[in-house]
């Protein structure tokens, strides 16, 4: 901080022992070393909250950066979630238009010679119910499936 050689702290300390004197200069270093502490101590404090408030500010500007991200991503999500809204009313419309449709010709679409609606993917295919026999009420009820001991307490 500053540039004092030996031989300046050493004319110092000669022109101090002749000023004030060989009585009173251990007394007066005593109080000018708690003087510098006590300065040391104030400059550290100082620059502890300088560091405090850099990483305050920081911190707000990081907190403003993430609650902008949030509010894009809630803005996003949002719009989303209207289009597949959007989506699925137009399906309904669609479903309910050829519904009216097949009800005002009094034929339904399978009816109309148009191919039943495809399976979903990964569905096995299901036998035709025409040539399934109906089951008969006289037949015996499902077997009870097998359970771990204790579940049916639960």
């Amino acid at each position: 901080m500053f540039d004092i050689a030996f031989s300046e702290i050493a004319l110092i300390a000669v022109v101090a022992l002749v000023v004030i004197g060989p009585e009173r200069l251990p007394r007066v270093a005593r109080t000018l070393g708690h003087m510098f502490g006590r300065l040391q101590r104030y400059v550290n404090d100082v620059k502890a909250d300088i560091n405090r408030e850099i990483e305050l500010d920081e911190l707000r500007k990081l907190k403003a950066e993430v609650h902008s991200a949030a509010q894009d991503i809630e803005r996003s999500v949002s719009q989303a979630a209207h289009e597949v809204e959007g989506g699925v009313r137009s399906v309904e419309q669609q479903i309910n238009a050829t519904v009216a449709e097949a009800a005002a010709g009094g034929e339904t679409p399978a009816a109309a010679g148009e191919a039943p609606p495809p399976a979903p993917a990964g569905a096995e295919s299901a036998p035709d119910t025409e040539l399934a026999p109906a089951p008969s009420a006289a037949s015996e009820p499902p077997a009870r499936q097998a359970t771990l001991p204790g579940l049916d307490r639960i």
